[in-house]
């Protein structure tokens, strides 16, 4: 029988008696209640409903019968269901957490004529990448997988950041030095705004997500632009890229 997974309960990982960096629990904690309050597109309910979906891709037979196939399209099915979300919104996320390397311009153009927006989808790809980046840690270290947070009531604000433009990306980006106050915080800090930053840049606070896990799982943004810089790790900055590229290779991504 297969030993049980530990479970660490609100990230607090001393139970599990591994070393992790107080760090991680506290960026761990931040993110989790984030991602049950109302967005600038989705509700609480909504957010947690696509983090839901977000586990549940990886077991759906649809999504694993298309990444096997020449052409996804050609398969045929439903998908395995666990929360109420529109039908672009769930083949969304299924696709992005099963099937990324094949995602493509026109599939996100198809995603906005069945009415999935712009500010929509970069939302929800936001969660995806937030949630898929705190289970692989667990699932890495043996422990059971954190219950998805309580949503909060509330609406979405609606808000689209000023400053944005269509350049190289699928969808707007925010270009830097065209912020607004209520965005400078974003970039203000590197000599450059880089694109895996700037990609989600139409939903502010995903960017603000995304840096705090970056800033804990990997390097804060201004110790990665400086190649010696391992940002005081146990190991070098030649490891750490070393494993960065090997992961990033096995995922197909072509960044």
């Amino acid at each position: 029988m297969s030993e049980q997974p530990v479970n660490v309960g609100e990230f607090d990982y001393g139970a599990s008696g591994l070393p992790v960096r107080t760090e991680l629990s506290d960026t761990n904690r931040r993110t989790w209640q984030r991602l049950g309050k109302p967005g600038n597109w989705w509700t609480g309910a909504e957010r947690i409903a696509i983090a839901a979906e977000t586990r549940n891709a990886r077991s759906c037979d649809l999504c694993v019968a298309r990444k096997a196939a020449l052409s996804p399209e050609a398969v045929q099915g439903g998908h395995a269901v666990v929360a109420e979300l529109p039908d672009p919104s769930r083949d969304a996320v299924h696709k992005v957490v099963i099937d990324q390397s094949r995602l493509s311009r026109e599939w996100v153009q198809r995603l906005a004529e069945r009415g999935l927006s712009d500010g929509h989808y970069i939302e929800l790809l936001g969660i995806v990448v937030a949630v898929v980046n705190i289970d692989t840690f667990h699932y890495a270290l043996g422990l059971k997988l954190p219950d998805l947070p309580k949503p909060s009531a509330g609406d979405p604000t609606n808000y689209r950041p000023q400053g944005l433009v269509e350049d190289e990306a699928w969808v707007p980006m925010l270009a830097r030095g065209k912020e607004s106050s209520a965005d400078a915080d974003l970039f203000a800090d590197l000599p450059h705004a880089p694109n895996v930053l700037r990609a989600l840049s139409l939903v502010p606070d995903a960017v603000r997500c995304l840096r705090d896990l970056e800033s804990a799982y990997y390097l804060a943004p201004v110790h990665a632009v400086d190649p010696t810089d391992n940002g005081g790790r146990a190991i070098s900055r030649r490891q750490i890229e070393f494993l960065a590229a090997r992961v990033s290779a096995l995922n197909e991504c072509f960044y």
